[in-house]
């Protein structure tokens, strides 16, 4: 596919492995039950879209504009998403798997994330102000200069967060949360 404009489309069980899509723009697309696996989506802008149940690994999105896209129920492993274009970059993910991704200097200001399991994810350099992690799985994952300034954790665990090394004004943690905030010092606390 090229040059083309889809608007209002549902795409359900399509297999785009190791496919090349080039200037196309999706608008208010639904994708259900795709797989993405090494796509290459460069220099394409998706807006307002869904994808439900989907597959991403190692898909490519180099120059591509993502502007308010929800991923649920996804699994993405290996996307690099800091080279995204930076202009009007949105992402919410509900239900959802990533794992080895990259939002590397992204603003995401505001992002939701909800029930998802985010392994060794990489947020450093990231504005993640104001962002919401709800009932969120942290393990490994990547904070480093990162803007968490009003980001509320009260609900996510296994996170790992230098307070020495990241913006924390008014970030919300749970009492239990805590712990994430000490591992650089190599503390033993006991219950």
């Amino acid at each position: 596919m090229s040059n083309k404009l889809h608007e209002g489309k549902t795409f359900n069980k399509v297999n785009y492995v190791n496919k090349q899509l080039i200037n196309n723009e999706f608008s208010g697309c639904h994708f259900i039950d795709c797989d993405f696996t090494k796509s290459n989506f460069s220099s394409i802008d998706f807006v307002d879209c869904e994808f439900e149940s989907c597959m991403f690994s190692l898909t490519v999105f180099k120059h591509s504009g993502l502007k308010d896209i929800h991923f649920k129920d996804c699994k993405i492993i290996g996307v690099d998403f800091s080279a995204c274009n930076e202009f009007l970059f949105s992402v919410k993910f509900t239900d959802c798997s990533v794992d080895y991704a990259t939002f590397h200097s992204k603003n995401m200001k505001k992002t939701i994330f909800t029930n998802t399991v985010l392994k060794e994810v990489d947020f450093s350099e990231c504005n993640l102000s104001e962002s919401k992690f709800v009932n969120c799985d942290l393990t490994r994952t990547i904070f480093e200069r990162t803007n968490l300034d009003k980001a509320d954790f009260s609900t996510a665990v296994n996170f790992d967060i230098n307070p020495e090394r990241n913006r924390l004004k008014k970030t919300i943690f749970s009492s239990n949360g805590l712990i994430g905030l000490l591992t650089k010092y190599d503390l033993v606390i006991k219950e």
